[in-house]
């Protein structure tokens, strides 16, 4: 979906952020103040691109969250050299066996995370899906295809929003895992306590972008 897509301003547009973890339901769910705002759901689709593609299309099929937005978010892998854990991507299309989906705003979106989390690069291009951890050389080869990062749900999880219905999508994650920095286990992980606090700190980024969604179009 493109920016021309998004829906009008006179519409009750609710945000669905999707995530894989507890530790990344937690995260955003502090980033929003503590709150379940009446207009965000924060869902745990579980890990993988099966299990989000599944919650996410059961959540966008029911109530008010048919017409929601959108936004993958939690951890990912760069693939990039100089990414380092703690830098965040805003993907600007999702890819999934050889679909590539654009994403909503991404422009307005970039800004808002930067003004979220001050001081952090912020990395902007295509995130691809996964369906194992990557290592060494596999890191070269996808950054050969384009993609900068890559995650096991976000493409899933835009995918099967979109097939529920038209709607604004994004995805954001946070690198927990880079060329120079490969994660063992994330709960060892001596930058995990880092990317769990910019987590964190960047869900307010997706309430900017969510309410200029409802903004007039120019």
């Amino acid at each position: 979906m493109g920016d021309s897509e998004a829906p009008r301003a006179d519409s009750v547009v609710p945000l669905l952020i999707a995530c894989a973890l507890g530790i990344e339901k937690f995260a955003l769910r502090a980033g929003d103040r503590g709150g379940t705002r009446g207009d965000v759901t924060v869902l745990r689709t579980g890990m993988g691109p099966v299990n989000a593609g599944r919650a996410v299309h059961a959540a966008c099929t029911v109530g008010a969250l048919r017409a929601a937005a959108v936004v993958a978010s939690g951890f990912c892998a760069g693939f990039a050299p100089g990414m380092h854990p703690g830098d965040l991507v805003v993907a600007e299309e999702t890819r999934l066996g050889g679909i590539s989906t654009a994403c909503t705003n991404t422009g307005f979106l970039v800004r808002a995370v930067a003004r979220a989390v001050p001081g952090r690069t912020v990395h902007t291009g295509p995130l691809t899906g996964l369906d194992h951890v990557v290592r060494g050389h596999e890191r070269a080869e996808l950054l050969a295809t384009g993609a900068i990062a890559g995650d096991m749900e976000s493409a899933a999880t835009v995918g099967s929003a979109l097939r529920a219905g038209p709607r604004p999508v994004a995805a954001v994650r946070v690198v927990v895992d880079a060329p120079e920095h490969e994660l063992v286990r994330i709960g060892t992980f001596r930058g995990g306590i880092s990317a769990f606090r910019v987590l964190r700190a960047v869900a307010p980024a997706f309430l900017e972008w969510h309410r200029s969604l409802l903004l007039p179009r120019r």
